[in-house]
Formats: structure tokens, sequence, C-alpha cells
């Protein structure tokens, strides 16, 4: 059984803790608001831009179309682009990430596929080096930037046309969370490159839309802005998942603290109050012997 002085050394502990854990809560709180508006001012941008996407796919078609919208013509390597955060203490949410994509990784294996992982973030890197060692194709570091932007999902997608045009993979697929609340951030797999022919059609219904210059010159422009968009809006909803799953984390790890707290301070009391009683027992025994 643990001495009294044992006891009250692990409740000072605890409560040090949770002062920790409170202050954590409220910083990861302070940053949601700020992360969960710029991604949902993000999402119409995007949702305009796969309209107009829409509107120009459907005009072009063949040998005409550029190679980031037709492919190579082959789905036998696949790239897999999966966005963690850079930091921990944010719950279940990085495993989450790696488990969608070792699921969807496992199952390209099936059919056949060879699978490569492309790394954003450091705290999906250990579990997925785990299974996936010799399939590791790149890191890519965002953690010496404070809050990553369009300029890193900018570099990501330059790196990643670079090696679709030299012909290192047929097909990424992006691997990230979509913020729905501080208390769900939902894994996504989405194709990437190349861009799949956003479904709904021409955004101006019967209309008759004429492109100056033609289509094509405009998909060459636009193909590479919306993977650019694409990456940018994952990393985004990742920032906004973070925080989102920090608060609930350091809430909860506040609220088991506090319970904690509670029963060590109860066994404290008894453990004390048998001591006092045992000494009263024993001057008392001392009297009468007397």
């Amino acid at each position: 059984m643990a001495s009294l002085k044992e006891l009250k050394g692990r409740i000072n502990s605890v409560k040090s803790t949770q002062k920790i854990t409170k202050a954590k809560q409220m910083v990861a709180a302070a940053k949601l608001r700020r992360a969960q508006a710029a991604a949902e001012a993000a999402r119409p941008y995007a949702e305009r831009l796969s309209g107009v996407m829409a509107s120009l796919a459907g005009m072009v078609s063949g040998d005409s179309a550029p190679k980031l919208l037709a492919g190579t013509g082959s789905d036998k390597r696949h790239l897999l682009v999966v966005v963690n955060t850079d930091k921990g203490l944010c719950g279940g949410l990085n495993s989450n990430i790696v488990k969608a994509a070792k699921v969807k990784a496992r199952a390209l294996i099936a059919e056949g596929k060879d699978v490569k992982f492309y790394l954003v973030g450091k705290k999906g890197r250990a579990p997925i080096k785990r299974d996936f060692a010799n399939n590791i194709e790149k890191h890519f570091d965002t953690s010496t930037v404070r809050n990553p932007g369009f300029e890193e999902a900018e570099a990501i997608a330059d790196d990643l046309i670079e090696r679709f045009e030299k012909g290192e993979f047929d097909v990424a697929h992006l691997v990230y969370p979509i913020f729905q609340s501080a208390l769900a951030q939902d894994p996504t797999v989405d194709q990437l490159i190349p861009v799949p022919s956003p479904e709904g059609g021409a955004t101006g219904g019967d209309a008759v839309v004429e492109y100056e210059p033609g289509e094509e010159e405009i998909l060459e422009e636009l193909l590479p802005r919306y993977v650019k968009t694409q990456l940018f809006g994952a990393l985004l909803e990742r920032e906004a998942s973070e925080q989102g799953a920090s608060m609930t984390a350091m809430d909860n790890a506040t609220r088991n603290a506090g319970d904690l707290i509670n029963k060590l301070t109860i066994q404290y009391n008894r453990s004390r109050q048998a001591a006092i009683t045992t000494e009263l027992i024993e001057i008392i025994a001392g009297a009468e012997a007397l």
C-alpha cells in the first residue's frame, strides 16, 4: 500500500498534468475557430472549380485531352499521398488516417497493383513504416512552417505533377481528414492524379458556352491549379481536424485527471485516517498497560 507521502506526491503530479491539459485545451479551442473558418471558406472555391472543370472536361476527349486529365493509359502504379499532422496529442486522428491509407493500400495490392506512399506530416511515418517500410517514396516535412498554406500545397503539387510527367506513377490518391466537428473528423480517400472528370456535366445547364482560348489551353492551366487547390484544402482540413481532435482529447484528459485526483484524495484521506486510528489505539493500549 502506498504511503501518505507517495499519495500526496501523486496527487500533486496529476494536478500539474491537469493544468497542462486544460491549457492545451484552451489553446486548441482558440486555434480551432480560425482553422475551421479557413477550411469552410476554401470549400466553395473548390466546388466551383470542380464545376468549371466539369464544363470543360465534357468538351475535351481523346488525344486532345491533357495528360493530367487523360492519364497514362495504365493504372498499375499507385501513389498514396497521406496527409497526417506534425504534432500529437490529438486523439485517434492520425491512427484513423493511417488505417484508411493501409486499407486502401492492401486493397490495391490485392488487385495486383504497385503501391507507394508519399507522406505529408510526421505522425504518419512510423506506423506506415512498420508495415510498408519498402514502399515509402518520400517524406514532405511541413513541421518547419507554423501554419502550412498554399505555398506548401503548391510545392507538393509541383513535385507530384513532375513525378507524374516522368512516369513514376499512374494514379495518385489523396488520403486526408475532413473536418465535421470537434468530435468527428472523417478520413477520406480521393483520386488526385489523373484528375477525375467531375460529375454533373456543364455548369450552365443547356446554355452554350464558348471559351477563349480553347478548352484544351484552359485545362492545361486549370488542371495543375485544381491539384494545388485539392492539396491546399487537405492541409486546411488537416489543421481544423487537428485542433478539433486536440481540444476533445485534452478535454477528456482533463476530466480523467479530475477523476483520478478525486480517487487519490479519497485513498489519501482513508490512509491518513487509518494511520491516526492506529496511533490512537497504540496510545490507549499503552496507557492501559501502565
